[in-house]
């Protein structure tokens, strides 16, 4: 009697296993599947009802790199990225960096001359932004993520906020803005919501300006990382994805995204390199007419990146 009712109990606990996966993977592909710009209509119908629940290993051997942007895009304005990160994994050593790109620095843009990095989203969107980047850095940008203020938002509050060791008071006000965007944070361990962590990313108003404020999107961006990892978070996923799926674009495709999902699992986010690029060793002061830009020799920033990634494998 006592090893039938362990049958049946064990196959009741399989059962409730594989409808979890079932359900967890269905909610992936149905946000996939919203947010990709790589699915036609016809697809999302089969993807929803036909893919297997099995999650999907990352298959390739060559390191990925994306790019992430937020965008300050308000009303109908459509506004210059306000912030560009580059996230590159190597699916072999599993070792990934995070680079966030200083805005003001004077790059070639393809079609438009010289100009400020951020300038290429105002002049071209997404793709002249890509386009700039990958020729800066000598890198192949394989796919993108793009979010704004909103949806920066609707991500920390999904999780539960985050918890930030501010490091001083950043206080900021602006009428052009409404004051939506007003910035108001205590020096301190604090515990940040979705307006509190957007104030905290974009605070750029002191000595250190967009220096410091690189600095602070790299710690935000890994501890959203982690927190997306712990057993609370999986479990509240279904949620998470709704709430932030109208805010978010991408050519991931799903079964990319799914992939992509997968391999970020097993990285060690505690030993992620997170640089600022260009590196303050490269950089140089220069003036553009009234304009103060931050220069810099392109062909030793491709030299410095590609000697982060061949350290890689002797770590």
């Amino acid at each position: 009697m006592k090893r039938k009712w362990l049958k049946y109990t064990m196959l009741l606990l399989s059962i409730g296993i594989l409808g979890i996966v079932s359900y967890y993977t269905y909610s992936i592909i149905q946000f996939s599947n919203h947010i990709s710009t790589a699915v036609k209509p016809a697809e999302e119908t089969d993807t929803a009802h036909n893919e297997v629940v099995e999650i999907p290993k990352w298959e390739g051997k060559e390191r990925i790199n994306i790019l992430l942007i937020g965008g300050d895009s308000r009303g109908d304005d459509a506004g210059r990225s306000d912030t560009m990160l580059v996230a590159s994994i190597d699916p072999v050593t599993k070792r990934a960096h995070l680079f966030s790109l200083l805005r003001d620095t004077y790059v070639e843009i393809p079609g438009h001359g010289k100009g400020r990095l951020n300038s290429a989203f105002a002049y071209g969107g997404i793709e002249l932004t890509r386009q700039t980047i990958g020729d800066l850095l000598d890198l192949p940008i394989h796919k993108y993520v793009y979010t704004d203020f909103v949806g920066f938002i609707a991500l920390v509050d999904s999780l539960g906020g985050v918890d930030i060791e501010v490091e001083k008071d950043m206080y900021y006000t602006s009428k052009a803005d409404k004051h939506m965007y007003d910035i108001d944070l205590k020096q301190g361990l604090q515990h940040l919501d979705g307006k509190m962590a957007l104030q905290y990313v974009r605070f750029r108003h002191d000595a250190k300006s967009d220096f410091a404020r690189t600095e602070r999107q790299r710690i935000l961006m890994t501890e959203v990382a982690k927190k997306m990892q712990t057993t609370n978070s999986l479990i509240k996923l279904p949620g998470i994805l709704d709430s932030i799926a109208p805010y978010i674009e991408t050519d991931l495709s799903p079964k990319e995204m799914l992939k992509l999902m997968a391999l970020g699992f097993d990285v060690n986010l505690d030993k992620i390199d997170q640089q600022q690029l260009p590196p303050f060793s490269l950089l140089s002061n220069e003036k553009v007419g009234r304009a103060q830009v931050l220069g810099v020799d392109k062909n030793k920033l491709q030299a410095y990146v590609k000697q982060l990634f061949e350290n890689d494998t002797f770590q």
